[in-house]
């Protein structure tokens, strides 16, 4: 995350495995940062990939309503249709409650 948030807020942990179809999901998924960027609630993200291909993308975010109001931006439902459709195999998404974080080094 960009700043140091005070728990309680909520991530959004979606695990992902692709399929061979590449065609246009970098920019997709360039534009889906950007917007959740905008949106109001929003905290952070952090993304990996392994090699074997599985995708971790955290989400993070104030509260359960900004989650939502995420979930329905009407370009990120284009972009969940499209990853159905064209780029994932299968996916999943949790939603955690962090209520408490620890830093090292501690401030």
């Amino acid at each position: 995350m960009t700043n140091r948030q005070k728990p309680p807020y909520y991530a959004v942990i979606f695990r992902s495995s692709r399929t061979d179809f590449d065609a246009g999901y970098a920019e997709m998924a360039s534009r889906m940062e950007q917007q959740a960027r905008q949106q109001p609630g929003f905290l952070g993200l952090a993304s990996f990939r392994s090699p074997e291909g599985t995708g971790v993308t955290l989400s993070y975010w104030e509260s359960l309503d900004a989650i939502r109001d995420w979930k329905q931006n009407p370009e990120h439902l284009t972009a969940q249709q499209l990853g159905k459709d064209k780029w994932y195999t299968d996916y999943t998404v949790e939603i955690a409650k962090i209520e408490s974080v620890y830093h090292f080094p501690a401030e």
